[in-house]
């Protein structure tokens, strides 16, 4: 993706600027000079438009969030839930490859979690809260209410299902990305989508039938959708 200086919205070619930046060269060139140079602005763009850096990777985590929604938006549409939440947990899976600077930093992760809102505050309104996540988590607890409707799994509350997901799946994407998964052939056919059905499994799923699922979006897999993300050039280690 590259920052359009022509875009009349400052804030949106700033948040761009950033994202740029992020893929480019990492969270520690995310400056207030480096970004405004970025995107065409005085330095004091940050502040006059989003408070302070803070604030700005705050809307550039919640832009992932967006970007994240979308495309969960576009592969969760068949008549299985198992089949979607499998879909799902893959496109996230490449969506982290693809951005992983950005997904570090809509976690709290990059910077040494200097900019995470949900730290170093009594009582913060944390990037859980926000409406960005609440849209992309939206589409995750969608499916597993749709799981707990059509008997796929015993009674539960869909949040729980959904919170016990999520973590599972955030966590596999870290080890991933930390390269702890290097020996592994194919990671995400022989971890990711097997702990997905193992989770469901545990929840009272047949597990002829979550196998089946599974194997169904394996091998209709496409890979990310296209949503105009950009592939990053590279992700130095910030740890």
């Amino acid at each position: 993706m590259a920052t359009d200086r022509t875009n009349p919205d400052p804030r949106t070619r700033l948040v761009e600027a950033a994202i740029r930046l992020l893929a480019a060269e990492g969270p520690s060139e995310v400056k207030a000079r480096s970004v405004s140079s970025e995107a065409g602005l005085s330095t004091m763009g940050v502040y006059t438009h989003f408070g302070g850096v803070p604030e700005l990777l705050q809307a550039v985590a919640d832009e992932g969030f967006e970007r994240q929604a979308g495309i969960f938006a576009r592969v969760a549409d068949t008549d299985d839930p198992m089949t979607d939440l499998c879909a799902m947990a893959l496109a996230c899976r490449d969506f982290a490859k693809t951005n992983a600077h950005l997904y570090d930093l809509m976690f709290g992760l990059s910077i040494n979690g200097r900019y995470s809102p949900s730290r170093g505050s009594p009582a913060p309104e944390s990037r859980e809260r926000s409406a960005a996540f609440n849209t992309s988590y939206g589409f995750l607890r969608g499916q597993c209410q749709r799981l707990v409707e059509t008997n796929c799994v015993r009674e539960i509350d869909p949040d729980r299902l959904a919170t016990q997901l999520w973590s599972a799946l955030h966590g596999f994407i870290m080890l991933e990305l930390g390269g702890y998964f290097a020996a592994v052939t194919d990671p995400a056919a022989e971890v990711l989508v097997p702990m997905c059905v193992n989770l469901i499994v545990g929840l009272g799923a047949d597990p002829v039938r979550a196998n089946a699922s599974a194997a169904r979006t394996l091998d209709g897999w496409p890979g990310l959708p296209a949503t105009g993300t950009g592939r990053q050039r590279g992700r130095k280690s910030t740890r």
